[in-house]
């Protein structure tokens, strides 16, 4: 017997399962299933496709056993492929997943949430919940050797050889106190019933059938087995004979979600290619979806035999929110999993899927407003990687994602803002940045809020790179209001005499600031004002700059900013008459650091800034005691 220790983050997760986890701890039971029924997939695929078990004696079941006596230990067992030595070790004694570290800090933000258990694969560790110790005793299909692995979930684990009649895998749970309550008949069945109703292998549970009297008083007892779930494909089922609880009882059953979805989407096509299909949105994003290690949930089917949950051959990463399952009755069951994404019916099928689960969104749209925005409200980041990443769908997809606006209290479409323009306009006009909320008080949208021009307020992350990819749309070009432009509408006639005037003070002001800034301009964008920053058009965008650095790209040229100042502005006229040099310097500096501050682009040194600031501050204060 080998003992070894769990990695360090295991550790952590037991400790953290073991004691603070009480509400929802039945789901051990729907982890138990779920791992046993992935079993008996695997090992139906290859009975069907590999000449090696395609003479294996299979059929397969899932059974449940439980002490009805002093309810201390319970049974789930398989018949399914089965584990080695190495793979119970791989799959048992460590966390194959990268994301665990957010999942602990998930926990714990949510103060131990069962929901995000199953989300990270370590739910089989939930039955440390419920149990003081546990005994997997596996073997491999086509094997004669047989491993028991075992714990208490205390930091370490052992696993040795063992006998096992049958291949498969059974796992034995000792129930902790407040764990025998699910050591009983009709609990488990309620469980099953609620989690696992359409895992589509039978369920078998064994107990103690009593037996009574004319009277009623128990005479006997004698062993019993019934099957407790209905172990049907619901996806094939006609969807007249479906009503909603039958969808939200398959959803939670291969989701581990605790909610209905938001909605679901049923397909089910004959003719020249059959297949079937049942996705479902879930009512909010599932956590760690930005996350590189982000396990979608849609499994591929054919004539229910499972292929892979591989969601790459599927469905586009854009989609990775969707969970269920796709089902052929044309594909060939021997189709090469590594080949699997180049088939063209599958392409096709992929096509077609894409196609009508954006058509829905757009009924929705029109025909359940509250309910589109309340998908918009979790998905609308993700959809628009679709726009760069889905050429063939953009069109589509620019008519369902949404943007704040300078117009709309929530979110707005492309054709909302396009039925909002001013006549002969012929620009959609968009500012990027951190956080919309600032975008809303950046003064480069003053003479645009004048004019009654929308501005669309672009806070993703995404946006900066999805935008510029746009071009056109429906002839109207996208432009941003904070990068210099030719042509804009904003021109109105200027004040040459002003401007002509004042021309001295942009030279000064651009020898003071030589070293910070491209250029410096007046403005015909402001309004209440004293001056803004701009980028060159030919420049990436603050943001885009962050993002890229963020990505490991390098910059050795340093940002510069064209700063346009406000002519009719009593600071800039008065900064044209100012004689004293310092102060001069500072009102340059100055008014170009709280043009960066508000377009959140905080100062590189801090304490010059506020040595400024102190300045200034002086300089008022004597001004006033001596007025």
């Amino acid at each position: 017997m080998s003992q070894k220790k769990f990695k360090s983050e295991v550790s952590q997760l037991l400790h953290l399962i073991t004691h603070s986890l009480y509400s929802h701890r039945e789901i051990f039971l729907r982890e138990l299933i779920s791992n046993a029924s992935d079993a008996l997939d695997k090992l139906k695929y290859l009975t069907l496709t590999d000449g090696r078990y395609k003479e294996l004696s299979f059929a397969p079941r899932i059974d449940i056993k439980f002490d009805d006596k002093d309810h201390s230990w319970l049974v789930v067992s398989d018949n399914g492929i089965g584990m080695n030595e190495e793979e119970l070790e791989k799959h048992l004694g460590t966390i194959a997943h990268s994301g665990t570290r957010t999942f602990l800090s998930a926990m714990q933000e949510n103060s131990g949430s069962n929901d995000l258990i199953g989300q990270f694969g370590v739910g089989f560790y939930s039955i440390f919940m419920v149990a003081t110790e546990a005994k997997v005793t596996s073997r491999k299909a086509e094997s004669d050797s047989a491993f028991c692995w075992s714990s208490n979930g205390q930091g370490s684990f052992s696993i040795e050889k063992a006998t096992k009649d049958s291949f498969g895998t059974e796992v034995r749970l000792t129930l902790k106190e407040e764990g025998k309550d699910f050591a009983h008949r009709f609990q488990i069945e309620e469980i099953v019933k609620k989690y696992s109703d359409h895992v589509s292998f039978p369920i078998y549970i064994s107990y103690m059938q009593e037996e009574f009297d004319a009277k009623g008083a128990p005479t006997s007892s004698k062993p019993n087995i019934k099957q407790i779930n209905n172990a049907s494909a619901l996806w094939k089922r006609s969807r007249s004979e479906l009503k909603e609880k039958d969808y939200e009882s398959f959803y939670k059953s291969i989701s581990h979600d605790t909610d209905p979805p938001l909605f679901h989407l049923h397909l089910q096509a004959e003719g020249a290619l059959e297949y079937t299909v049942l996705l479902y949105v879930p009512q909010k994003a599932p956590f760690g979806i930005f996350y590189s290690d982000f396990q979608p949930e849609v499994r591929l089917y054919i004539r229910r035999v499972f292929i892979t949950d591989d969601f790459k051959k599927l469905l586009p990463p854009y989609l990775r929110f969707l969970r269920g399952v796709i089902d052929s009755e044309d594909l060939p069951l021997n189709v090469s999993r590594e080949v699997l994404q180049e088939n063209r019916l599958l392409s096709q099928i992929r096509a077609t899927i894409i196609k009508r689960f954006l058509n829905e969104l757009g009924e929705l749209s029109a025909k359940k407003p509250q309910l589109f925005d309340n998908f918009i409200g979790h998905y609308n980041r993700i959809l628009k990687e679709g726009v760069y990443q889905d050429f063939a769908n953009r069109d589509q997809l620019l008519n369902i994602v949404r943007f704040h606006s300078t117009r709309a209290e929530g979110y707005t479409s492309l054709e909302e803002y396009k039925s909002r323009m001013r006549p002969n306009q012929k620009r959609i006009y968009y500012l990027s940045g951190a956080e919309v909320q600032s975008l809303r008080n950046s003064p480069l949208l003053e003479r645009y809020q004048a004019k009654e021009i929308e501005v669309l307020l672009l806070g993703d992350e995404i946006d900066e790179v999805i935008i510029p990819t746009i071009g056109n749309w429906k002839e109207l070009s996208l432009v941003p209001i904070n990068q210099k432009s030719e042509g804009d509408e904003l021109v109105d006639q200027r004040d040459e005499k002003l401007e002509e005037q004042l021309k001295p003070l942009l030279a000064k002001m651009k020898r003071v600031l030589a070293n910070s800034i491209k250029e410096v301009t007046f403005s015909a964008r402001l309004e209440n004002s004293p001056a803004c920053v701009l980028l060159d058009k030919n420049e990436p965008t603050i943001r885009m700059k962050e993002l890229l650095r963020g990505l490991g790209a390098t910059d050795e040229d340093e940002m510069k900013p064209i700063l346009e100042i406000n002519p009719h502005h009593l600071i800039i006229k008065e900064l044209h008459t100012l004689t004293n040099d310092q102060l001069f310097n500072d009102m340059c500096h100055l008014l170009l650091e709280q043009s960066l501050l508000i377009e959140n682009i905080p100062s590189k040194n801090s304490g010059e800034f506020v040595s400024r600031i102190n300045r200034i501050t002086e300089q008022a204060l004597k001004s006033v005691r001596n007025s």
